[in-house]
C-alpha cells in the first residue's frame, strides 16, 4: 500500500502540472479571495471542487481508495499554503501595477509598434522554432578576425566528454549531455577560438571514475592546431574533492567555485590574449550558467568581469516548490530542508537579475514557469523593450530577454534515407522462423524481439524514465483495450535500467510493478517488450528497429517541458505521437511529422496510433517531413541562433572590460627575483605549462623586458610604490558598531593592531566598510592612522573604491563595472515606501543625504522602526523590475542601496584581478557578526579571521525571513579557510595569526 501511495502522489503531482487546481480565485476590489472548503461529502460539492482531469484521476486510478480520505487530501492541498501564495500574488500584482504606472507616459503609437515584435518571444513563424527577430543581425562566420572565448558552467553531476553516465543519478541527466555537446558545437563554429566548460572536480576513486578528478579534459581539438584553442572541460574544486555530493549540498561551496573560476578565466584571458589579441587580455564573450547553481556562479563572474551573462534554467525551483506544496506530503519546512528549495529559488532570482538573456526550450517554459518569478514579467519586459528601441528612458528598470532556442542534436551518425525500408528488409534479416541472416544484428534488437510472437509487426516505441508523470499506464491501457491496435502492432517500453525492481526508488518500482500487472491483466505477452537493460550507445539502434518495422514513437507524458526524444525519433525517420502539454507543440509545428494528443484521453491515444500505423501514406508523409526539417534542431543551427542573440545582447549593453594593472613601475635597481609573482598565476592546479603557457624562465624574461621598457619609456624611476608589488593583502572588514549604530572603539583597536604588524612591502592593507568616505576619513583620523597607509579603501558597502596613494582618487573602472542595471535616483523615493511595514510612520526611514553618492543611496532608520528584511524588500523591488543590492549596516539603523554587482566581496575579487593577487593569499578580519553582507565575506577561498568580541551589535536580524534559507546554505561554516581567534580582538596576536596563515 505504501508503494501505491507513493505512485499516487507522483501521479497527483503530474496532474497538477497541467493546471488542475482546487484553489478558486476571484477578483473583487483588487483583492484575491481564497475559497474555503468544508469537509462535506455531497455530490454537488464534489462536482464543483473537482474538474474533469481530477475526476479522471479519481475514477480511473484510485477507485479502490476511500473517497473521504482522498477528499481530505485535496482539501489539505487547497488550504495549507493558499494564504501565503495569495499574498505573494497580491504583492506581485501591486509591483507590476507600480511599474506600469511609472511607464505609462509611453504613447499609444509606441505601444502598438512594439506589440508584435518587442515581447520576450519572437513573432510566430509557421513551422519554425528557432527565430531571429528583424532587429537582429544573423551571426556571420565570414569574419575571420573573431577569436572569441566562451565560458559555459554546469556544476553538479558527473560531467565528462565520453561514456557519459546518464541516468546514474538524478544529477547526471540530459543537462550533462546538453552542455558537453554545446561546448563541442560552439568550438566548431567559425569565429569561436576556445570554449571552456567549467564543472566540479571530484577525486573519489572508490565512488566515481578517476576521470572526474582530472583538472582538464579536451573535448575537441583546435582547428588551427593552436595550443589553447578548441573545447575543454575544466574541473574546479567545489566542496570536498574526495566525495561526490548531490546538488542540494553544493550551495555553501559555490563561493569557492566562483573564486576558482575567476582565477582560471583571468589566466586564460591573459594566455589567449598573448596568442590571438596582441597581448591584450581576451575576456569571455559571454558567460553561460546552466541550472540555478551555475547561474549564481555566472552572475558573480559577470559582475566581477563586466561580461554579459546568459542563463539556461533546465528545470526551475518555483515550479517544483508549488507542485510539492500541492501534493501535501511535505510541509514547507520539510521541502526546504530536503531540497534546499528556497536557496535554489533565490539563486534563480539572482541569476535573472544579472542575466542579459535567458535561453528556453519552449514558449510554455517562458509563460508558465519563468512567469512565476518575481524578477520576470512578460508584459513589463515588452514595455521596457519598446522604450529602449524608441530611445525612451526605462527609469532604471531591467529585465532579461527570454529567447526560445531548442537544444541542438548531432545528426552526423544518423544514416536514414528518404526511401522507406519496409517489412521485407526486416524479414531479410530475421526469417519467419526467427533465424538470423549472416549479418549480425545489434544485440539490443535481439533483446527486444525475444519478447514478440511476431517481431515483424510495426513497433510502437516509448522511451522514458519509469516516472508516473510519463503516463505509461494510460498508454498500456490504450494498447491493451484496443484489439485492432494489438493486431496491427507491437509495443516496446524502454523504461530505464533495472536489476531488481524491489531495489529501485518507490515511484520507479511502483510504475514498473503496475506495468507488469497491466501486461498480465490484458494478456499482452508476446506483444509488449520491456527489456531490463540497455546502454546509452544502443538508443540509436532502438530507434532504427522501430523505423525498420514502420513503427511509431510516442511520448504520452502528462507534461513534457521540451521533448528531446521526439527530435531523436524524427532523425531516424519515425513519425511521432506526442502530448499536447508543453514543448511537443512547438516541435511538431516545426517538423509536421506526427499527431498531438491529450494524454488523459485514452481514446485519443488509440486513434492517433491507429492512424499512423494503419495509414501507410500518412506514415510516409510524416517520415519525410521529419527528415526534411530536422536540420532546424541541429547544433549548427542552434549555435547560429544562440550567437546571434548573444551578439544582440552585447550590443545593447555597455561593457567596460577590466584593465589589468601593467607591470610595476619601480626602480630598475630593485630586485627582480620575485618578478614572476607579479604575473598572474591563476590556473586549475597552478601548472604554468597548462593550456600552452610559456615556461617560467621565458615568462620571467618577458616580464623583466617589459619592466625595463616601461621604465625607460616613462623616465619615472623614482616611484618606489605600486600595488602590483603586493604578494598578499590584509583586509579589515569588521563592522564595529554599538547598539545605537555608532562606531565602537573596537574599530580603532583592530586598525591599530593590524597597522602595527603590517608594514609597507609585500603585504598590502585594504579597508572594507559600510561607512561613507567622509565617515571613514574621520574614523581613521580619530585613531591617528594615516589613510595613505591603505592600498585601497572600499566604502558604502562596496559601491565605491578609493586609492589613498593616488590622493584618494576614485576607481572609475570599478564604478563602470558595478553600474549594470543601476536605477540610481529613480528609486530614491521608492525605497522608503517599500521598506516600511504597512502601518509604520513615514519618517521611520528617511534619506541620509550626507552618505549618499552616485552609486549609493543611504537611508537612516529610527532605532525602533519596523522595516522589511532584505529578502522581502529585494522581492518587492524585483517585482517592479528594479535590480539592486541591499545592505543594512550600522547595527541595522542604516540601509545602503547600491548597484546589483557592488559588494565588499566583489570589490575584493576586482582587486585580485586588477593587481594580480591570488584570493587565496588574502586575509580578511571580521567580527562574529556584522552587516547583512557579512556572510559573503565568510565564503570563498580567502582566509577569514573571526575576531571574538569585536562587534557589539550586528544587522543579521534584518537579513532573511523565517521561511527563507539558512546561513549553512550560504557558506561552509567548517571551512578550513575560516579561523577563529583564540583570544578577544583586544588581545589577539595579529602577527601570530598571519604567521599561522603563512602570510608574513
Amino acid at each position: 500500500m505504501a508503494a501505491v501511495n507513493e505512485w499516487l502522489n507522483g501521479y497527483l503531482e503530474a496532474i497538477l502540472d497541467v493546471g488542475s487546481s482546487v484553489r478558486k480565485k476571484k477578483k473583487n476590489d483588487d483583492k484575491v479571495k481564497i475559497a474555503k472548503f468544508e469537509e462535506d461529502n455531497n455530490d454537488e460539492r464534489v462536482e464543483k471542487l473537482f474538474n474533469p482531469t481530477t475526476k479522471y484521476f479519481v475514477e480511473e486510478v484510485v477507485n479502490s481508495f476511500d473517497e473521504h480520505d482522498l477528499y481530505r487530501t485535496w482539501v489539505k492541498i487547497a488550504w495549507d499554503d493558499a494564504q501565503k501564495l495569495a499574498r505573494r500574488r497580491l504583492d506581485r500584482e501591486e509591483g507590476r501595477n507600480d511599474a506600469a504606472n511609472d511607464l505609462s507616459e509611453l504613447s499609444e503609437g509606441e505601444k502598438e509598434k512594439g506589440d508584435a515584435n518587442s515581447i520576450g518571444l519572437e513573432p510566430h513563424v509557421k513551422d519554425d522554432i528557432s527565430r531571429i527577430s528583424s532587429e537582429m543581425q544573423l551571426w556571420s562566420e565570414d569574419d575571420n578576425s573573431r577569436n572569441l572565448y566562451i565560458v559555459l558552467i554546469s556544476i553538479h553531476g558527473l560531467v565528462r566528454g565520453d561514456n557519459m553516465e546518464l541516468g546514474r543519478d538524478s544529477d547526471t541527466g540530459g543537462q550533462v549531455k546538453y552542455v558537453v555537446e554545446l561546448a563541442r558545437a560552439l568550438a566548431n563554429t567559425k569565429g569561436i577560438y576556445r570554449v571552456d566548460l567549467l564543472t566540479r572536480q571530484i577525486a573519489s576513486p572508490g565512488e566515481v571514475d578517476s576521470s572526474y578528478g582530472e583538472p582538464i579534459e579536451m573535448l575537441s581539438c583546435p582547428s588551427d592546431g593552436s595550443d589553447c584553442g578548441g573545447a575543454y572541460i575544466i574541473r574546479l574544486p567545489c566542496g570536498p574533492r574526495d566525495k561526490y555530493i548531490p546538488k542540494e549540498s553544493l550551495w555553501p561551496h559555490l563561493p569557492e567555485f566562483v573564486d576558482g573560476a575567476l582565477s582560471h578565466i583571468v589566466n586564460m584571458a591573459r594566455v589567449l590574449g598573448e596568442q590571438v589579441n596582441g597581448g591584450k587580455p581576451t575576456w569571455p564573450y559571454v558567460i553561460h550558467g546552466h541550472y540555478a547553481d551555475a547561474g549564481e556562479v555566472a552572475a558573480h563572474l559577470s559582475g566581477a568581469l563586466n561580461v554579459p551573462m546568459v542563463l539556461t534554467g533546465h528545470s526551475l525551483g518555483r515550479n517544483k516548490f508549488e507542485q510539492l506544496l500541492k501534493q501535501g506530503r511535505l510541509s514547507r519546512e520539510a521541502i526546504n530542508a530536503t531540497y534546499k528549495i528556497m536557496r535554489r529559488i533565490e539563486a534563480e532570482e539572482f541569476s535573472v537579475d544579472a542575466a542579459e538573456m535567458v535561453v528556453t526550450s519552449t514558449r510554455q517554459e517562458i509563460e508558465e514557469q519563468w512567469g512565476l518569478y518575481d524578477g520576470y514579467d512578460l508584459k513589463l519586459e515588452r514595455k521596457l523593450r519598446v522604450r529602449r528601441r524608441r530611445g525612451v528612458s526605462c527609469l532604471g528598470r531591467h529585465m532579461p530577454r527570454m529567447v526560445v532556442i531548442p537544444p541542438g542534436m548531432d545528426f552526423s551518425y544518423v544514416t536514414t534515407q528518404d526511401t522507406v525500408e519496409g517489412e521485407g528488409d526486416l524479414k531479410s534479416l530475421i526469417g519467419s522462423n526467427r533465424s538470423q541472416s549472416k549479418m549480425n544484428l545489434p544485440p539490443i534488437w535481439s533483446e527486444i524481439m525475444r519478447f514478440f510472437t511476431n517481431p515483424h509487426k510495426p513497433t510502437i516505441l516509448a522511451l522514458s524514465r519509469p516516472d508516473p508523470k510519463k503516463n505509461v499506464m494510460t498508454l498500456l491501457k490504450a494498447f491493451g483495450e484496443c484489439q485492432t491496435l494489438r493486431k496491427l502492432a507491437n509495443l516496446t517500453l524502454i523504461l530505464g535500467n533495472r536489476d531488481d525492481i524491489e531495489e529501485m526508488s518507490n515511484s520507479s518500482s511502483t510504475v514498473l510493478t503496475m506495468v507488469l500487472k497491466l501486461i498480465d491483466k490484458y494478456d499482452l505477452y508476446g506483444q509488449v517488450a520491456y527489456p531490463k537493460h540497455h546502454k546509452q550507445s544502443e538508443v540509436p539502434e532502438i530507434y532504427r528497429l522501430a523505423a525498420k518495422t514502420k513503427g511509431v514513437f510516442i511520448n504520452p507524458a502528462l507534461v513534457e517541458p521540451f521533448g528531446l526524444t521526439l527530435i531523436e525519433a524524427a532523425a531516424y525517420g519515425l513519425p511521432v505521437v506526442a502530448t499536447k502539454n508543453g514543448g511537443p507543440v512547438d516541435i511538431l509545428k516545426a517538423l509536421n511529422n506526427g499527431l498531438l494528443i491529450d494524454p488523459h484521453d485514452q481514446k485519443a491515444i488509440e486513434e492517433a496510433l491507429l492512424k499512423l500505423v494503419a495509414d501507410k501514406n500518412l506514415w510516409l508523409e510524416c517520415r519525410k517531413n521529419g527528415l526534411k526539417y530536422i536540420h532546424r534542431f541541429s547544433w549548427p543551427e542552434h549555435c547560429r541562433n544562440y550567437l546571434s542573440h548573444v551578439e544582440h545582447g552585447r550590443n545593447r549593453r555597455s561593457t567596460s572590460l577590466l584593465e589589468i594593472t601593467p607591470i610595476a613601475e619601480e626602480p630598475t635597481s630593485d630586485s627582480l627575483k620575485d618578478v614572476e609573482d607579479i604575473s598572474f598565476r591563476f590556473s586549475t592546479e597552478g601548472d604554468s605549462k597548462l593550456n600552452g603557457e610559456t615556461d617560467p624562465a621565458a615568462r620571467q624574461k618577458q616580464i623583466i623586458e617589459a619592466i625595463m621598457s616601461r621604465v625607460s619609456s616613462t623616465g619615472n624611476s623614482n616611484n618606489s610604490y605600486f600595488p602590483g608589488r603586493r604578494e598578499s593583502l590584509v583586509v579589515v572588514a569588521a563592522d564595529c558598531y554599538d547598539n545605537d549604530g555608532n562606531l565602537a572603539k573596537a574599530f580603532q583597536t583592530i586598525i591599530l593592531n593590524v597597522m602595527k604588524v603590517v608594514r609597507p612591502g609585500r603585504i598590502g592593507v585594504v579597508l572594507l566598510t559600510g561607512l561613507s568616505l567622509q565617515e571613514t576619513i574621520e574614523a581613521l583620523n580619530s585613531c591617528q592612522v594615516n589613510i595613505e597607509e591603505f592600498d585601497a579603501v572600499v566604502c558604502n558597502s562596496g559601491s565605491e573604491m578609493y586609492y589613498p596613494w593616488k590622493d584618494l582618487m576614485a576607481d572609475a573602472d570599478y564604478e563602470a563595472h558595478v553600474e549594470y542595471a543601476w536605477p540610481g535616483e529613480n528609486i530614491s523615493s521608492t525605497i522608503p515606501r517599500l521598506a516600511r511595514i504597512d502601518d509604520e510612520e513615514e519618517n521611520d526611514i528617511v534619506e541620509y543625504a550626507s552618505a549618499c553618492s552616485s552609486r549609493c543611496l543611504s537611508y537612516s532608520l529610527k532605532p525602533e522602526a519596523k522595516t522589511r528584511k532584505i529578502d522581502e524588500l529585494r522581492q518587492r523591488l524585483r517585482m517592479r523590475g528594479l535590480r539592486c543590492n541591499l545592505v543594512y549596516t550600522h547595527a541595522g539603523v542604516r540601509l545602503n542601496v547600491v548597484p546589483l554587482f557592488a559588494s565588499r566581496k566583489q570589490a575584493l575579487r576586482y582587486l585580485s584581478v586588477k593587481w594580480g593577487i591570488d584570493l587565496a593569499k588574502v586575509v580578511v578580519f571580521v567580527g562574529e557578526k556584522g552587516d547583512t553582507d557579512y556572510e559573503e565575506l565568510m565564503a570563498g577561498i580567502q582566509k577569514t579571521v573571526v575576531l571574538r568580541g569585536a562587534v557589539e551589535c550586528g544587522s543579521e536580524r534584518l537579513l532573511r525571513s523565517e521561511d527563507s534559507y539558512k546561513r549553512e546554505d550560504v557558506f561552509f561554516q567548517d571551512s578550513p579557510n575560516i579561523v577563529y581567534a583564540e583570544k578577544s580582538y583586544e588581545d589577539c596576536d595579529i602577527s601570530a595569526v598571519l604567521k599561522h596563515l603563512k602570510v608574513s
